[in-house]
């Protein structure tokens, strides 16, 4: 009887999934087909709007891959497992139209919503921001909070406004790292641990419980030059001295204190926003500025969403008769194999660049890299495409995003030139291996493994431990790819090995020092990038061509069917609404970090084990 009970009661359960599934995908299907079939969907700019620039999500060299279905169904289920994101290319077109476009007439910068972001991703939307203004149409920012990222642009504005009850938070930068050891000790796991250089802290999180002392020493060093970058461009824009932040406790208690611990009037009293105004009064600014929509309820204006739909084409046209620089986003960690967009597979990324080689009128490439690394095996393969390339007769123009360091700069090191922004994280050149036993997890479960094998090189595994002469052998073939790094360098780079040593040992450097030292030739964005590609192509006239993974004609159709504007609104494909968005990262962020660093584990497929990955690369803000 319970038996049948069970049953009976799973059966019930397993219709109730079905049905609701299918009732929602008939929800879908009527919403498309009602879409389609109006004309509600066509989108207007209204004549003499503003521009509210409401940015929802993290901002991205490349958008990882999600399944179109899956993303229509997430907000039902309880919202997305990963936060939204925007390309910066998309936010960086769509201040440039608006620039030019006379229907355009101020634009208001909503940030709350949006997520953190490298000062590189930053500077291109600030740089949009500027030449908007340098137009003649006024920028003004609006927030209840600005997180570090979200002020820097709001710092560009012509007025940065501030709810009565909201603040300011400037933090600096950092590399926390959450640490292993301890737990995995108390498991009783035997973490083999096989590396080359001073500096080569990607593995301490697994054989420490802090930062070492050499790992301490680099990153204060480039972090300390990121920082002055961010501090530089504030103190330009708001016209106060460094001394304005807060770099000590002690400092920003005084003078909070002079407040009554009010953080609005803080922000206000030492210059970090021009007036204090809630929704209401910033709603009537905008009123007063652009007059009332249709509907008599708010101002006329138009949302990034909307405004980006209005003029970028989901197929975008290529001329099939004009030669191109291309462009290929190595975006992600470094794996083995096939990965879709948003990551980098040694082979899928390789496709890539030998699409671009075997195009015959793709005359220069930009590979734009924002990469910590990954597998040594992999970065091997992509670099020897960017070989291809080059003995192709079409040159390669590394262009380093966030972040190309260890994988992320073998693979930049091939190239003909390597640009970067002068806050990229750069360099970490060294290798290292792990490996993972649990022979003293499961005897403590009473679980042991045991045989024989033909050689001795079969007596090691997970659950038998590493003999010492095989964990000899592997510290040989790390030292062997430590030095082989050093020969790639070397070679592309017109350096000796030795040289290369002394700036290697897996230190990062951030790109202003990177240039000096000889590993980055000059520094300049994306677009710098593409013009010097297309000058060592000898092109003068020329597009540029995007090359990334194509979806399949199951992917295209749904991408197509569910861009539409009914849809949207029906099934919210965003992350759910919030008062801010950077509070809301803060509160989850330990427990990602945690995350972060146990799914990297998966991401360690190296054929021989081996791995160039920058960990530190990773940095608050």
């Amino acid at each position: 009887m319970i038996k049948k009970a069970v049953k009976a009661t799973w059966h019930g359960i397993n219709f109730s999934r079905q049905l609701l599934v299918n009732i929602l995908f008939i929800v879908l299907v009527i919403a498309i087909i009602a879409s389609i079939a109006s004309d509600e969907g066509e989108i207007i700019v209204p004549d003499g709007a503003v521009l509210t620039l409401n940015l929802n999500g993290y901002l991205v060299e490349q958008k990882r891959y999600v399944d179109p279905l899956d993303a229509v169904f997430a907000g039902p289920f309880g919202g997305q497992d990963e936060p939204a994101e925007i390309l910066v290319d998309d936010v960086v077109d769509v201040i440039n139209n608006a620039a030019k476009d006379d229907r355009i007439t101020a634009m208001l910068l909503d940030l709350q919503q949006m997520g953190g972001a490298h000062i590189n991703k930053l500077n291109a939307v600030a740089d949009a921001i500027d030449a908007f203004k340098a137009q003649g149409k006024p920028v003004i920012a609006t927030g209840y909070y600005y997180t570090q990222s979200q002020y820097y642009l709001a710092a560009h504005a012509d007025e940065v406004n501030l709810h009565p009850y909201g603040g300011v938070s400037i933090d600096g930068f950092g590399v926390y790292p959450v640490y292993f050891k301890e737990a995995l000790d108390k498991l009783k796991v035997t973490q083999h641990v096989f590396r080359v250089g001073t500096f080569k802290s990607a593995v301490e999180p697994l054989i420490r419980n802090d930062m070492s002392p050499a790992a301490k020493e680099a990153n204060k060093e480039w972090l300390g030059e990121l920082w002055q970058q961010y501090k530089d461009e504030i103190t330009a824009l708001r016209g106060f001295d460094a001394s304005n932040f807060d770099e000590t406790l002690d400092d920003y208690l005084r003078k909070l204190s002079q407040v009554d611990g009010n953080s609005g009037e803080y922000a206000q009293r030492f210059g970090w926003v021009d007036a204090l105004k809630n929704n209401q009064q910033i709603r009537q600014q905008m009123v007063d500025l652009v007059g009332y929509d249709d509907e008599g309820k708010n101002f006329l204006q138009i949302g990034f969403n909307d405004y980006l739909a209005s003029f970028k084409s989901p197929m975008p046209f290529e001329n099939p008769i004009t030669e191109k620089v291309a462009v290929i986003v190595a975006k992600g960690t470094i794996v083995d194999g096939e990965r879709r967009a948003g990551e980098i597979g040694g082979d899928s990324t390789a496709a890539l660049l030998r699409e671009a080689r075997e195009d015959d009128l793709v005359k220069a490439v930009v590979l734009r890299i924002d990469s910590g690394g990954g597998s040594m095996f992999a970065s091997e393969v992509i670099r020897r495409e960017v070989i291809a390339l080059k003995e192709a007769g079409k040159p390669v123009v590394a262009s380093m995003g966030s972040v190309a360091a260890s994988g992320g700069y073998w693979i930049a090191s091939a190239a003909n030139e390597i640009w970067a922004a002068p806050s990229t994280i750069t360099g970490s050149i060294g290798v290292f291996g792990t490996i993972m036993t649990f022979e003293d997890s499961a005897a403590e479960l009473g679980v042991y493994s045991d045989g024989v094998g033909t050689t001795e090189l079969k007596g090691s595994s997970i659950l038998l431990g590493l003999k010492d002469k095989m964990a000899q052998a592997i510290q040989m073939s790390v030292e062997n790819a430590y030095e082989r790094f050093l020969n790639v360098v070397a070679q592309s780079r017109n350096m000796s090995p030795a040289e290369v040593d002394d700036i290697a040992q897996g230190r990062v450097w951030i790109a202003t020092q990177a240039k000096e030292l000889g590993l980055v030739d000059k520094l300049g964005d994306k677009d710098a990038a593409i013009s010097a590609a297309a000058e060592m192509a000898s092109l003068k006239q020329y597009d540029v061509k995007l090359i990334e993974q194509q979806l399949t004609p199951r992917e295209q159709l749904l991408n197509s069917l569910l861009s539409s504007s009914m849809v949207s609104t029906l099934i919210d494909k965003q992350t759910p609404a919030s008062a801010n968005l950077g509070a809301t990262m803060q509160v989850n962020s330990l427990l990602k970090q945690v995350e972060q660093q146990v799914q990297s584990l998966q991401n360690y497929n190296d054929p021989d084990g081996i791995y160039a990955k920058c960990l530190v690369c990773r940095v608050s803000n």
